[in-house]
């Protein structure tokens, strides 16, 4: 039976961020059939900072309404609102609406910002609900949240997203008609093994999944034994509302249930060091632990993810491909090994997020210099900036969830704020990376058949 919730909070997880990691990757084929063409991604990115206006109100009614909102009614609701707006992904997604004497894919962009709504609310919804299980499941659920960029990934190699060929172009001569080579070669895009509305139905049926785990969580009986942190979660609302309507009450008549199901070993006999959680940590510690999410995220939710395809189409489709899948293989490892080694210390937190920022500091030197980084012709260009990806997504994963396991043992609160924090940081990612790539033309494209680089 702890098989079996361990499975269906792996499932939960995965229908967290499915449905825009897979409208990410499957935008080569979208892109060519909209008027909005690759400004897509731009006006992506922009739906889904609007659409946090969903963690917020979340983050508010926990703020100044402590008590008062039960993270179950919004579940359902924003799980069903992803299942239907998929669903109709998959048949409006090319139609086209004339708006202010052009034509706009707005059907298309509505349903992203409703996607990117579900998305976003599931960072402070998803997380506060697994207080309800063991601590030890919440690492699962972090696996299926690294699983929810995986799979489409997966899917997306299955149906060809994206090959691209090199042909000899052909040219007509004017003067007699006939048809000869030109010196330069033509990028030709392989045809999909399926369509965009197969991959769109796809993910409609992860989001029913998700939807089905979520309900089996909640109601069957087997689950319903591993609830041991139930009293526990009722006891942290209570707290919440009683810190809402009474701030002068006294810390020492805490109910002994509000205590942490596992504490940490030096927890015991310890005076409080701050009023966060349970005071284990200090207030510059507390600090440092939202900084470092804040940070992390942004770099790996919005600021590296803006510059990939920079760094890595210069050494080739296969390059590209690989590290893309490769990375999306490390977010779920990284939880497997955090789920076997849950290090706490915040020095080794520290420690890793240094060498994963300097990951990605060479990979955003290599998105620089994009069409011609370092090492371009050479195989060890190939391998040096997939293996830097590799690492980059894999210790920087492993400090999330490491740090998603520090805040589950300081209550329920500590994990609305995680989502916040994360949300926050992707979108201060996205809003910093934003105008540098897409208004200001910082990085440069080059054409995959005919950029030619000095060795």
């Amino acid at each position: 039976m702890t098989l079996l919730t361990h499975v269906l909070a792996c499932l939960f997880g995965m229908g967290s961020w499915v449905a825009i990691n897979g409208m990410w990757v499957e935008l080569p084929l979208i892109v060519p059939e909209i008027p909005e063409g690759w400004y897509l991604p731009s006006y992506l990115t922009v739906l889904i900072q609007m659409a946090n206006v969903g963690p917020l109100f979340v983050t508010l009614m926990h703020r100044f309404r402590p008590g008062k909102l039960d993270e179950r009614p919004v579940i359902y609701s924003i799980v069903v609102l992803g299942v239907v707006a998929t669903f109709l992904l998959a048949f409006f997604w090319k139609h086209t609406v004339p708006l202010a004497g052009a034509t706009h894919s707005v059907p298309l962009l509505v349903l992203c910002f409703l996607l990117s709504v579900v998305d976003c609310t599931s960072s402070v919804t998803f997380l506060p609900f697994m207080m309800r299980l063991g601590p030890q499941y919440l690492t699962t659920y972090f696996v299926g949240e690294g699983v929810s960029g995986l799979v489409p990934a997966v899917v997306a190699l299955v149906q060809g997203v994206g090959v691209v060929h090199c042909r000899n172009a052909t040219v007509t001569s004017l003067a007699n008609g006939t048809l000869g080579a030109s010196g330069e070669l033509q990028a030709q895009y392989q045809p999909a093994n399926f369509s965009a509305q197969v991959f769109f139905l796809f993910l409609s049926t992860m989001m029913v999944v998700c939807l089905v785990a979520f309900l089996l969580l909640n109601h069957h009986p087997a689950v319903a034994r591993e609830r041991k942190c139930e009293q526990y979660f009722n006891g942290g609302l209570a707290e919440e509302k009683s810190q809402g309507e009474d701030q002068a009450l006294s810390l020492s008549h805490r109910p002994q249930e509000e205590k942490p199901m596992i504490s940490s070993p030096d927890s015991h006999g310890r005076a409080r060091r701050s009023s966060f959680g349970t005071g284990f940590y200090s207030g510059p510690e507390v600090a440092f632990i939202f900084v470092v999410l804040a940070w992390v995220n942004a770099l790996t939710n919005a600021v590296l993810p803006s510059v990939q395809s920079y760094s890595c189409l210069p050494y080739g489709n296969q390059a590209y491909h690989l590290a893309a899948t490769m990375a999306a293989v490390a977010n779920p490892v990284a939880c497997f090994i955090a789920m076997f080694l849950p290090l706490r210390s915040l020095v080794l937190i520290g420690l890793l997020t240094i060498v994963g920022t300097g990951f990605g500091t060479y990979i955003m030197a290599m998105a620089t210099l994009s069409p011609c980084p370092l090492l371009v012709h050479s195989a060890s260009g190939t391998i040096l900036i997939v293996i830097a990806w590799v690492l980059f997504v894999l210790t920087l994963s492993y400090v999330k969830v490491i740090i998603g396991v520090i805040l589950r043992d300081e209550g329920h609160s500590a994990l609305v704020w995680c989502g916040a924090v994360v949300q926050l940081g992707s979108m201060l990612g996205a809003l910093s990376m934003f105008p540098l790539v897409s208004v200001y033309g910082l990085f440069k494209s080059g054409d995959p058949c005919n950029t030619k680089c000095t060795k």
